[in-house]
């Protein structure tokens, strides 16, 4: 079973699968960059720590290591290190293997991709164009037919006329064939229009669609067929260092069992053991005769009394929250819920450090440029270039300010996880109605359920905004449990009113009868906005 055959009318489903397919596999590279990152920070910690318990050079304890308990000890830190050093061998390879790998043949896919569609678009193009050439045949073949129809019965008319002459009816009739010979050749211009499009059309649906579809198909069986391979090198790359791990983990047994207390008890002994005979009694010596006594007098001292336990002071955390009403549009997409912000402010960053690197390319070569000129005056005025070379660094200036202030607001954008977008691409008259579950799809950051990807602090909004009239309605053609704050349950098949549309986030706010609202996933239902 191929996508061209069974799937011939169904583009915009092929269109948003693979895209989704796509998207899994970014998110994967994402997954296992984390991942090394991880990695490697264990590592360096692990360094951190074993250098930190090193002893060091002509310490005491370097002089301890003559005991097999201290010796063992820097044996495990040895083994720790090379430990570590695997942890890290662990991160370079699944970078170099899955992450650097996947992210080229990321690239190819979506050029692949985009070659494809773009086909297939060129294919309905075409095919339009021939039915309004066949569209335009059929209503001039009409035309002249009805021309030609009225000059036969004015014809008809003049011949039975008395009063007409005989060049009267000898032009008529001239008129009337020559509109009759009009009609024929437009006859059969249609006919002919017709059977190109007839045959346009059965190879734009039998082989040209299939073919882009099988194509597409082809591509993302190879995508799932890479994704697989990935996933058991993830487990692989772990899995060959594992020996080597595992003669760390010997090295830290061994290093256990060579401890030897007896061993260390007679080190001890023979590095301090001084070789004299222990004291004998003390005579008894007699003082009694002549000699006083003397006393001592003891005092005792104020004993102090017990300190005062200081209690920690104690900051509770608290977060602020501010109920506001959603705002217009502003430049900082502060009106936007807080991940679809992060994502517009990093787009917008984005778009303006590659506007910023031109400038900044430019006027490199406009430096390098003037430099020529001034040691070869025969190529060119230096001086034409200082108007460039102003624009340019205004340019430069002014999206460097900008990079500022995108980046300030970055810094203070909080998000949650992304919300689910998805591709409104569509190839047929009729794509409104291949409706796209969004369960295949998935974020960046965040749990493939749609009804994750909701804001909490919509909800204070609904609380204390007056009901707003709605803007059109839709019925649903899911069930969603609304299960998150924010959304909205629905079955299918019920009808809501919808109060607020889709920002470009893939959430719709709707309400029902009852005064309840809501957000719910847009491409959930089928939505029809008021004229």
């Amino acid at each position: 079973m191929d996508w061209g055959t069974e799937l011939w009318d169904q583009y915009d489903v092929i269109d948003k699968h693979t895209q989704s397919g796509l998207d899994l596999v970014e998110k994967y590279v994402k997954f296992v960059k984390e991942r090394t990152e991880i990695e490697q920070n264990y590592a360096k910690q692990l360094r951190n720590l074993t250098k930190k318990y090193s002893p060091k050079r002509g310490s005491k304890e370097e002089l301890e290591c003559r005991f097999s308990n201290h010796q063992s000890f820097l044996d495990i830190l040895n083994e720790m290190n090379d430990y570590a050093g695997q942890r890290e061998l662990i991160a370079e390879n699944m970078m170099m293997n899955i992450c650097i790998e996947l992210t080229k043949y990321l690239q190819e896919l979506k050029l692949e991709r985009k070659t494809h569609l773009s086909d297939a678009k060129k294919a309905q193009q075409s095919l339009e164009s021939t039915y309004k050439q066949l569209d335009n045949s059929k209503k001039r073949f009409e035309r002249e037919w009805r021309e030609a129809e009225k000059a036969a019965q004015y014809a008809e008319k003049t011949d039975q006329d008395i009063n007409a002459t005989k060049a009267d009816v000898e032009k008529a009739k001239q008129q009337a064939h020559m509109r009759t010979h009009i009609a024929e050749e437009c006859k059969n211009d249609y006919a002919a229009q017709l059977q190109k499009y007839n045959k346009e059309q059965n190879q734009f649906y039998f082989t040209d669609m299939p073919l882009i579809f099988n194509k597409l198909q082809d591509m993302d069986e190879g995508r799932v067929r890479k994704l697989a391979q990935t996933y058991i090198l993830f487990a692989d790359t772990e899995r060959h260092v594992m020996p080597i791990i595992g003669k760390c983990l010997e090295g830290i047994t061994r290093a256990g069992t060579n401890v030897n207390e007896k061993n260390d008890s007679l080190v001890l002994i023979e590095q301090h053991k001084s070789g004299f005979e222990r004291p004998g009694d003390l005579e008894f010596e007699d003082y009694s005769q002549g000699i006083n006594r003397a006393s001592s007098d003891s005092s005792l001292g104020t004993p102090k009394g017990p300190l005062d336990l200081l209690g920690k002071n104690k900051s509770k955390p608290f977060w602020l929250f501010s109920k506001k009403s959603k705002p217009a549009a502003t430049e900082d997409f502060g009106h936007l819920p807080p991940e679809q912000r992060r994502k517009r402010l990093q787009q917008k960053i984005d778009d303006i450090s590659k506007e910023l690197q031109k400038e900044l390319d430019q006027s490199e070569a406009l430096g390098k440029m003037k430099d020529v000129y001034e040691k070869n005056p025969q190529m060119g005025d230096p001086a034409s270039l200082a108007p460039q070379i102003t624009q340019t660094t205004h340019n430069i200036e002014r999206l460097r300010g900008e990079l500022s202030k995108y980046e300030s607001w970055l810094a203070g954008a909080g998000g949650r996880g992304e919300t689910l977008r998805y591709s409104t691409h569509s190839l047929n008259n009729n794509s409104g109605n291949n409706v796209y579950s969004p369960d295949g799809a998935h974020s960046d950051e965040s749990t493939p359920d749609a009804s994750q990807a909701i804001y909490a602090e919509f909800d204070d909004d609904f609380e204390e905004e007056e009901l707003s009239s709605p803007i059109g309605q839709c019925t649903a053609l899911y069930n969603f449990p609304g299960s998150s704050e924010g959304t909205i349950s629905m079955q299918e098949g019920e009808v809501l009113a919808v109060v607020e549309e889709d920002k470009g986030d893939g959430w719709t706010r709707v309400r029902r009868n009852n005064g309840d609202e809501g957000y719910i996933p847009t491409s959930y239902a089928t939505i029809t906005l008021n004229k």
